[in-house]
């Protein structure tokens, strides 16, 4: 489904990425794990074209990403939920949830001024809101809901878009573990749909629980790849964790 090959990065001298290759199967959830600093959210922005890597390739079923704007990935596939959720303040959440369903009629304006009916959208909105079980608070606004609910709209967006794959920028960040596990069951149901997921996630015991495969990175170069229970009985990737980085034991 989607190819990493090679991936370097660079900022201002600093290699923020060393060759970084990993690879995403069709209908799979794989975590992409690592400390803080790692390069996770920055090899997230590499694939959604915000950083332009030094060298490497993005590929997605096949087809080359490379130098196409973030828009184009967008429209090719790829599906992003972030970590800070920004909502549409004055949007209930059901129209946050149609705006984005209703993507391919904006895509030329006058089409859209002639076509004033959002029902559709909004009937596609409710499915997606009662897949992720926040089909309740349909006609509330985000500023009134907790964080949880706001995650959940989060994702509801994403799914919107209908991507091929769905990257999610720590989506149990900020939850107690009642709504983390909460979280991770929807993912899963998503996933048990036939959704492709690509997690960025620091609560380790969540991610080992759903996510079929793991890819590990640390100091900008991938650590670990494989089996989630096999991976984090790694010492390379035990000392990445226990110590801050692995480097820092040698």
């Amino acid at each position: 489904m989607l190819q990493v090959n090679n991936i370097t990065v660079i900022f201002g001298g600093v290699t923020a990425l060393k060759g970084v290759d990993f690879n995403v199967k069709c209908g799979e959830i794989m975590g992409l794990i690592g400390p803080n600093g790692a390069g996770k959210t920055t090899l997230m922005r590499v694939i959604t074209g915000t950083v332009i890597p030094v060298s490497g390739t993005v590929t997605l079923e096949n087809i080359n990403l490379d130098g196409k704007p973030p828009y184009l990935r967008i429209r090719s596939g790829i599906g992003l939920s972030q970590q800070i959720v920004h909502p549409f303040r004055s949007l209930s959440v059901l129209e946050n949830v149609a705006f984005v369903a209703g993507h391919g009629k904006t895509k030329n304006p006058l089409m859209s001024i002639f076509r004033y009916s959002r029902d559709r959208e909004k009937q596609k909105a409710m499915k997606i809101l009662q897949l992720l079980g926040i089909d309740k608070v349909a006609e509330a606004k985000p500023g009134n809901l907790p964080l949880g609910y706001l995650k959940r709209l989060e994702v509801a967006r994403a799914l919107a878009l209908e991507p091929k794959i769905l990257l999610l920028d720590e989506p149990l960040a900020g939850l107690n573990q009642f709504e983390a596990k909460q979280m991770a069951d929807k993912l899963l149901e998503l996933n048990h749909l036939g959704q492709t997921i690509l997690l960025i996630e620091h609560n380790l015991s969540e991610v080992i629980r759903i996510c079929n495969r793991l890819v590990v990175v640390d100091n900008g170069t991938r650590i670990g790849l494989g089996n989630p229970r096999e991976v984090m009985d790694d010492p390379i990737v035990r000392s990445a964790y226990l110590g801050g980085s692995h480097h820092a034991a040698s």
